[in-house]
């Protein structure tokens, strides 16, 4: 996603909270706990289900898992807007962040934690 594709939806988030008077809600902490809490709701989608099963979900459900996601990404862009971070930026730092972590020859096909090699 474009930083400019990243700016509209906040935009578009914000006219809407605010055309509701909602901004008096979204404080950091609530709009992390709402992330949270929506994120909960996109694990239910998954929850005891086999990988094959998640692979060959049905459209109605693909629908409501892309909702959930949906929810997560809005409140993710709300609390970004709130804390004045901008979510490429971080993301990009966090990517070089994770590369000394976890160098290639280190860790390539292997799940394990950067502090257990």
């Amino acid at each position: 996603m474009a930083t400019d594709d990243i700016r509209d939806l906040t935009e578009a988030l914000i006219r809407f909270r605010d055309e509701r008077d909602w901004a008096q809600y979204h404080n950091p902490k609530d709009l992390a706990m709402a992330l949270a809490i929506e994120a909960g709701e996109l694990q239910e989608h998954f929850l005891w289900l086999k990988e094959d099963a998640v692979r060959t979900l049905s459209p109605e459900k693909v629908s409501a898992v892309a909702e959930e996601v949906a929810d997560v990404a809005a409140y993710l862009l709300l609390l970004c807007d709130a804390m004045n971070i901008d979510l490429a930026t971080a993301v990009r730092r966090k990517i070089v962040s994770n590369a000394q972590k976890y160098p290639v020859d280190k860790v390539r096909g292997s799940s394990r934690k950067y502090t257990e090699y």
